[in-house]
């Protein structure tokens, strides 16, 4: 069944059964909760790219936010300034878009609502809820407690409401170094809920601020932010990973402590995390990558962010598809990294167009063909799509297949060129291979003599005489010259850094890359991002680096669910 679009975008099969949030959203607009409206939001750090995990959040948050009928907003938690940049807010928002969701209104900052959180945490203050304290970090920590021992009460703890709303307005103000007191909530140090325990609220922290600038040096924490910053906005339902279900009392209490009940009262529903094999989430583990030249950066295709799998060739409706499979969960779980590529293979392999390119060129003269000679043969684009069309194809006297397409002596199940046997060529014509030339010094073969069967023109025997495998092919004097990067999983482990260092799971070959490969000339041209299927080598896509004069291809996905080497294919 096809998708639905509304306002905020694409969303998941409407015949796809229930989570359970969409089971918890049905219900309170089926009982006339908040009038039956929903509202969503999606809340990115700007500390880094958004990766495939957060995907899973936009394809959440936005396609509940369309299911319904209501809107999504775009967050920006900017309460961290020496970690912000304005280059990762401007890709989250790309990221967003090419994803093929749009949020609501304008794009929101926590930012926007500094001077609010600030009156609301005097608020707290004068209402006996929040208190400065003056203990070091490392102090809050040892009386913060443990799992099995409560915490103890910080001797700041009943200073008076006046003299901590002093204390909070000169910290406003700067006229303290950092870490020289904080604002702390005053709840129950005795919980069991460690959370709970006095949470810091704000903290000094003298940082130029992205959009604020000098204005601020002090900053709300991210759980004090949250919360009202969604009343504020009206959120309905606010989804977050489980991480945060500790969290969700707190969540709570800063709601129900407002100055004024928020209407609509927002609810907080925790779900797993996306944990994807054989790959790191963590921005900062990912940052280190980046930091140290593991990778080329943030867009490295073998990155699992947004825009390093745009860069490889993913398609945003594979990963919104991966995404709806995968469901919601409750309970963390591990997904195989195998069903992110099948879907994308899926999806490509209705969508991608095919050509005949040669990674690993081994020179074919056929001798009965006329040395002048040249034609095109006209083969079908996508075989998947009917309105794909056909191109045509240059074939001439020499031609390139691939090196492993040829074996001198091969084995018993080897059905591909040899001496004396017969192949098709697909699209063209039979070839027999009647000799090779070798390189005199190395013995190694860098030449095949074959002749054909112009008889079997367009890939067909009139005679009836079957071939056993069908081969790729370029003609040597029009096909292009183009660099391929055979891009491999960036880790060798299913869980890196399970049995220690992460870094010691590093794949030393998760990149290959092929200086000297052949295409057909139909790709000229092609603008970065177009994808293709290299036939029976899988799907690549056109590198941002490309130029007029160099094509540069990147693998995708292989067309099988192995990621086999070029060395190591099936035979055929």
């Amino acid at each position: 069944m096809g998708s639905v679009a509304t306002a905020t975008g694409p969303v998941r099969e409407t015949d796809s059964p229930l989570d359970f949030i969409r089971t918890i959203v049905t219900e309170d607009v089926g009982s006339g909760k908040d009038g039956g409206r929903v509202s969503t939001r999606f809340p990115p750090e700007p500390n880094g790219y958004l990766h495939i995990g957060h995907a899973k959040s936009i394809c959440l948050n936005f396609g509940v936010a369309a299911e319904f009928g209501g809107t999504c907003n775009l967050r920006f938690d900017d309460t961290n300034p020496t970690k912000e940049d304005v280059e990762y807010v401007e890709s989250i928002q790309e990221d967003v878009r090419w994803l093929g969701f749009h949020w609501h209104g304008e794009p929101r900052y926590a930012s926007d609502y500094f001077e609010t959180l600030y009156s609301y945490a005097v608020h707290l203050i004068m209402a006996g809820k929040a208190y400065v304290d003056s203990l070091s970090a490392e102090e809050i920590r040892l009386y913060r407690g443990t799992l099995t021992e409560p915490g103890r009460e910080s001797p700041y703890r009943d200073r008076p409401a006046e003299e901590s709303a002093d204390l909070f307005a000169r910290m406003r103000a700067g006229e303290f170094e950092d870490g020289a007191h904080v604002l702390r909530a005053k709840i129950d140090m005795a919980s069991p809920n460690i959370t709970m325990r006095d949470p810091v609220l704000y903290r000094i922290r003298r940082a130029h601020h992205h959009r604020t600038g000098d204005a601020w040096c002090i900053y709300p924490m991210y759980d004090f932010a949250h919360p009202p910053s969604d009343a504020i906005e009206q959120i309905t339902h606010s989804l977050c990973t489980l991480e945060f279900e500790d969290h969700r009392p707190l969540y709570d209490w800063l709601i129900d402590s407002l100055p004024e009940r928020a209407e609509p009262q927002p609810r907080q529903i925790e779900f797993a995390r996306l944990n994807l094999s054989f790959t790191v989430m963590s921005k900062r583990k990912l940052l280190t990558l980046v930091e140290e030249g593991h990778v080329s950066g943030w867009d490295d295709p073998r990155m699992p962010t947004i825009v390093g799998m745009r860069r490889r060739g993913y398609t945003p409706e594979a990963i919104r598809t991966f995404c709806d499979r995968i469901g919601v969960a409750k309970r963390e779980n591990m997904v195989d990294v195998a069903l992110l590529e099948h879907a994308v293979r899926e999806d490509l392999n209705r969508r991608a167009p095919r050509v005949m390119a040669v990674l690993d060129p081994i020179k074919v003269v056929i001798e009965n063909y006329p040395e002048n000679a040249r034609e095109e043969f006209s083969i079908i684009n996508n075989p998947e799509d009917d309105a794909a069309g056909s191109r045509l194809v240059p074939f001439s006297r020499v031609l390139y297949i691939e090196r492993d397409d040829f074996r001198e002596d091969p084995p018993k199940k080897f059905f591909r060129l040899s001496p004396g046997r017969e192949v098709r060529l697909r699209g063209a014509y039979f070839i027999t291979c009647t000799g090779v030339v070798k390189d005199p010094e190395t013995g190694a073969v860098v030449e095949l003599r074959c002749t054909y069967d112009p008889a079997t023109r367009g890939g067909d025997a009139p005679d009836g005489r079957k071939v056993k495998s069908t081969l790729h092919w370029v003609s040597a004097s029009d096909a292009l010259g183009v660099e391929v990067r055979l891009y491999d999983r960036l880790f060798t482990s299913e869980t890196p850094g399970a049995s220690g260092d992460y870094h010691a799971d590093l794949n030393p070959h998760s990149l290959e890359v092929l200086g000297r490969c052949w295409i057909e000339p139909s790709v000229a041209g092609a603008l970065p991002g177009t994808r293709y299927q290299f036939e029976r080598l899988g799907y690549f896509a056109v590198d941002p680096d490309s130029t007029t004069d160099q094509l540069i291809f990147n693998r995708t996905v292989g067309l099988k669910d192995t990621w086999a080497r070029i060395e190591s294919r099936g035979t055929k």
